[in-house]
């Protein structure tokens, strides 16, 4: 019983972070090109913070009640972007201190050479 459902589990997991559009974006800005636009794609919050009120008012006005999935959906994609800000200033500030001590071990190679 456990075999299956963990199976529909991991399938499941990975369509989502291969089409899921936040997990795509995030994705990208965990890559060494996308660090610098961790703090920007913070931003990406309000949208998603618009959806979630736009739905939740529509489906307290009378709409369906699937809509609050959608508000559901939409708040915890916000939430991810927001905690997703300061853990990639951590990131990027451990990238950049390994390439500075990377390139400070380069110049000593390089003087150890010439001399």
């Amino acid at each position: 019983m456990i075999r299956p459902v963990l199976a529909i589990t991991s399938f499941i997991y990975s369509l989502l972070q291969r089409y899921a559009p936040s997990n795509i974006v995030l994705r990208w800005v965990r890559s060494r090109r996308g660090l610098k636009w961790g703090v920007p794609a913070m931003l990406l919050t309000l949208p998603y913070l618009g959806l979630a009120l736009w739905c939740s008012s529509l489906a307290a006005g009378g709409g369906p009640a699937w809509l609050n999935l959608l508000v559901l959906l939409s708040l915890w994609n916000a939430m991810k972007f927001i905690a997703f800000g300061p853990i990639n200033l951590i990131i990027l500030c451990r990238v950049r201190a390994k390439e500075l001590d990377e390139r400070r071990d380069g110049e000593k190679v390089s003087e150890l050479a010439l001399n």
